[in-house]
């Protein structure tokens, strides 16, 4: 039986000012890592005894160095990859400060969501990106 990871992922809706349209914050994996160069939506494994909301504060922090909030969970997915199971725990987090930085990512981008299907991103992320490209206007405006 294959391993299953329980993973926190991190749908970061920035603060926009009148006007401004809706953006969201994505990562770039490390080449030297699973599934390397691929574009995630941040977060990591939650860890024992852990909430997936106080899992995605902490990686998020870790990786990018942005603070944010998780606010509302958005889906569960479960993806079979030939050496693991990961079962992903999308929430809707608010940013609340901090300006993102490469701390443990190879690049990052403030999107808008129609860009989503512009990056090349995780296996596991695809079906969740259609939905949030269909609900585009329910989920960020």
């Amino acid at each position: 039986m294959k391993k299953i990871v329980e993973v926190g992922c991190a749908i970061i809706r920035a603060k926009r000012g009148e006007g401004s349209k809706a953006r969201l914050l994505i990562a770039q994996r490390k080449p030297n890592v699973f599934l390397g160069g691929y574009w995630e939506f941040p977060g990591g494994k939650i860890e024992e005894g852990e909430s997936v909301q106080e899992c995605l504060a902490r990686e998020v922090y870790e990786e990018l160095g942005v603070r944010v909030r998780p606010a509302e969970f958005f889906r569960l997915e479960e993806h079979a990859y030939p050496e693991k199971t990961v079962r992903l725990h999308f929430y809707f987090c608010d940013w609340v400060s901090g300006d993102p930085e490469t701390r443990d990512c190879m690049d990052f981008r403030w999107i808008r969501p129609e860009e989503l299907k512009d990056f090349n991103f995780i296996p596991a992320d695809k079906e969740m990106i259609e939905e949030l490209i269909r609900g585009k206007e329910r989920y960020f405006f």
